[in-house]
């Protein structure tokens, strides 16, 4: 299993919105160039993004800027801005296994439990950081190889 890259993308952008502001105009093509994909999946994330009150858009080429406050914006707001967890389950589950073999009859029961602790693990830890916290090691790590002046 393998989360959805859009979330990966999502803290990139807000760690480019925070690097760059002031410094250029952060429209999509702008965004783009950084992660190294097309324009139409930056300007999707930022829609969710904007959904979520984590950024806001300009019309046109305006760009976008980040409107939430950093120090309490999680990765776990961030993740559920992009990707929605639908009916709290991270896990999919086949809905119907055969309740007439002994294996499809136990493994609801099997699993539930611990694949709602694992999702519940995941959340935890992605709430423990925020996007101050990822600022604060992008600007550090942009810092000791010097990347920017």
């Amino acid at each position: 299993m393998q989360i959805s890259s859009r979330f990966t993308i999502a803290v990139h952008i807000c760690a480019a919105l925070h690097v760059f502001e002031g410094k250029e105009r952060l429209t999509s093509e702008f965004l783009a160039s950084s992660v190294n994909v097309n324009p139409v999946i930056i300007r999707k994330i930022l829609a969710q993004l904007k959904a979520a009150g984590i950024v806001k858009v300009a019309r046109g080429s305006g760009g976008a800027s980040l409107i939430c406050d950093p120090r309490t914006t999680t990765l776990l707001d961030l993740y559920r801005a992009i990707d929605p967890v639908e009916n709290n389950q991270l896990f999919h589950f086949h809905e119907n296994p055969n309740k007439h073999c002994p294996v499809g009859h136990s493994v609801h029961q099997v699993l539930d439990d611990r694949l709602l602790s694992a999702q519940q693990a995941m959340e935890n830890d992605l709430a423990k950081t925020t996007l101050a916290d990822i600022f604060k090691d992008t600007d550090k790590q942009i810092a000791a190889e010097g990347l920017m002046e």
